[in-house]
């Protein structure tokens, strides 16, 4: 006898009859009985899922549990079949995928069907023992959710692993159950991405040719690793999708959406989203009971938890790292702190830059096509479930859609486009003059598409601690001088607090980190003394206007050859391309801001060791810094306006008219 193989947890227990040919199951709904009846002969196969309310008198089988179970009714014909086997019907495998593994109060199989007279012949199935109460309910739960998904048999087949029936025994009692559900491959989703050699298996496995890359909009195949990796994305994502909207459409969660959960099937090349044994309804009582507001929270909810989990799962296709149990813990944490996820990147590049073995090109992918990456997988990750992205406008999304289809962005995406171009600008360290021209153009677009111009609005967003990118003012370092104090500047902060709700004053701090380098060897050696200066002021909001003045022709003779911004950017928000998303026809004499009264400042400085060097005083120190550092950091009453603010970007301008662009922090 050839041996067989399980993966289990708990045990190996008999099979016994949980449905019987001639036993009943009913259902208490809404205190009314939904009975079945059986009219199946001693071994039929065409049993089928029916759920009808009758109110006569049946035999129930007495089930473990809470009595919340399925409703069966085996007859021949109707909806979606659910056949009752035996397992004289399988020839056992000797050998279990490891994709298949299933919880502690599950034994799993792989056999094949070698009863001739079934439809399956010769098909291999998966046999899920289920073994405890709770997972016998997720078997007969799948069996449930079956009767709804099984009238659009199409994408039933294409996005469902499909559940075959169950196998029964003449011996009764409290027993097993086992499920008989399809086999899509050795491999979950998780086990895939596991692979050293993953990117070129799965572009196997899913037989990538034109004709399949054009249902994501692209046209190439092969190419660099990012170009790949982000196609292959784009298929799996688009595929997940439509799969999920398939059950939300029918009103019901997946609830149980992981990367182990999901399996990529390499005959018709779908995935597939699990056998559905926790799949919850979205309404309790009925789409039409009076109930109809709890049953639509509900049903957003629901619906916002599974694209919550959708995101957790993108973020591990694309960032690799994710899969590491402890880096995916400090992600998953920073959002249950109340986090914004529009700032996920900040918070990642100092996680994933560190010996990323990937070469950081889940990072170049989301960056892609003006960081659209990162705006969805902040809209699948957002904190208020309201504000979470549907599955039907995450397939609109431009990062899932390739160069061949034509996406018309939202307004908020292009503003995102923006503020994520911005800050890629910034990250090149060496600003050039082209660079700070398109910087100042850029912070000029983001300032006249500003969504938030009440101060109300910035009294919302402005709390936080915010990291300095970049000053359109002068730029002084170290490189060409002869300073007596050789200070580097690390990161400079700006929080700000509200004090109460009930008024319009918040505290602005000031933080800015150094190091005061010994020896003359610092362009090689940067070690040193340590040090931070801080600036306090409190400030009062309140809404004011920017005017833009209009100069005269004559004027342009004493500019000494510096560019009009404002012309430039007149210039290039009359063209084609701008016009149409632009609210202005020309542009506007005046922008709302938000205003900024500052009180008086408060300066402190504190320094990480004593200072050996006779011809360095904190007073020089302090000096090198205000050379370094922009004006308005170090003295914040040179603050006059805020220009711009979202969750993830913020615009001051200083009295000189220079512009301070930041991004919110999470550290």
């Amino acid at each position: 006898m050839a041996a067989t193989a399980a993966i289990y947890g708990v045990g190996f227990c008999s099979v016994s009859d949980i449905l019987s040919t001639k036993k009943l199951i009913k259902r208490r709904v809404n205190g009314s009985i939904i009975g079945v009846r059986s009219i199946c002969s001693r071994r039929e196969v065409g049993t089928v899922v029916r759920c009808s309310s009758s109110s006569k008198a049946v035999a129930p089988l007495e089930s473990e549990g809470d009595g919340r179970t399925c409703v069966i009714e085996e007859e021949g014909g109707g909806g979606g079949d659910v056949m009752r086997f035996k397992m004289s019907d399988f020839k056992v495998l000797d050998r279990v995928s490891i994709g298949l593994g299933g919880r502690a109060d599950e034994v799993v199989f792989e056999a094949l069907v070698k009863d001739s007279n079934s439809p399956l012949h010769n098909i291999k199935v998966v046999l899920r023992k289920l073994v405890s109460t709770q997972a016998k309910r997720r078997g007969m739960r799948a069996i449930e959710v079956l009767k709804k998904l099984v009238r659009r048999k199409l994408m039933y087949h294409s996005y469902s692993m499909q559940v075959y029936g169950y196998i029964s025994s003449p011996t009764s009692g409290r027993g097993s159950f086992t499920l008989v559900h399809g086999y899509h491959g050795s491999f979950s989703l998780r086990h895939w991405l596991q692979q050293s050699d993953w990117l070129p298996t799965l572009e196997a496995t899913l037989a990538l040719d034109e004709e399949s890359v054009r249902r994501v909009g692209d046209d190439t195949v092969g190419g660099p690793a990012v170009s790949r990796q982000l196609r292959i994305t784009r298929i799996l994502m688009r595929d997940l999708l439509i799969g999920v909207n398939y059950l939300h459409s029918h009103g019901l969660a997946h609830t149980e959406l992981r990367l182990e959960n999901v399996h990529i099937s390499p005959v018709d090349r779908h995935i597939k989203v699990g056998i559905l044994g926790n799949a919850a309804d979205f309404y309790e009582d009925g789409p039409n009971s009076s109930t109809l507001d709890n049953n639509m929270d509900r049903r957003q909810m629901m619906i916002a938890f599974d694209m919550r989990c959708v995101g957790f799962m993108m973020a591990k296709m694309v960032l690799r790292e994710l899969m590491d149990p402890l880096i995916f813990l400090k992600f998953k944490s920073l959002l249950m702190k109340g986090n914004d996820p529009s700032c996920l990147r900040e918070f990642l590049l100092q996680i994933l830059s560190r010996n990323s073995p990937s070469g950081n090109v889940g990072l170049q992918i989301l960056d892609r096509n003006w960081g659209a990456g990162w705006n969805l997988l902040s809209l699948l990750l957002a904190t208020k479930p309201s504000k979470r992205i549907s599955c039907l406008d995450a397939l609109r999304h431009p990062f899932l859609c390739g160069p061949r289809w034509r996406v018309a962005p939202s307004m908020d995406i292009i503003r995102w486009g923006l503020g994520s171009t911005a800050v890629r600008i910034t990250e090149e360290y060496i600003y050039k003059q082209p660079q700070r021209n398109r910087l100042s153009y850029f912070i000029e677009l983001m300032e006249m598409l500003n969504a938030h111009s009440r101060p109300k609005n910035w009294l919302e967003l402005l709390p936080g601690k915010w990291r300095l990118l970049y000053c359109t003012g002068r730029q002084i370092g170290l490189t060409l001088r002869q300073p007596s104090a050789r200070v580097l500047i690390g990161d400079v902060y700006l929080t700000i607090n509200r004090a109460s709700k009930l008024n319009t004053s918040i505290s602005f701090t000031s933080d800015i980190g150094f190091t005061v380098m010994n020896g003359r060897d610092w362009p090689h050696d940067k070690s040193g003394i340590t040090g931070k200066l801080e600036v306090n002021s409190v400030f009062r909001l309140t809404s004011g206007r920017r005017l833009y003045l209009k100069e005269e022709k004559t004027s342009e003779k004493l500019s000494f050859g510096q560019p009009n911004n404002q012309d430039s950017l007149a210039q290039k928000l009359s063209a084609k391309k701008w016009r149409k998303l632009v609210p202005y026809k020309e542009f506007p004499s005046s922008l709302p801001v938000a205003k900024l009264v500052s009180a008086d400042i408060e300066v402190t400085m504190s320094l990480g060791d004593n200072l050996d060097q006779n011809d360095v005083t904190p007073s020089s120190i302090v000096h090198e810094i205000r050379v370094q550092v922009p004006p308005e950091m170090f003295d914040l009453s040179r603050l006059v306006c805020g220009t711009y603010v979202d969750s993830r970007l913020l615009v001051l301008r200083g009295v000189n008219g220079s512009a301070l662009l930041f991004t919110r922090s999470m550290c």
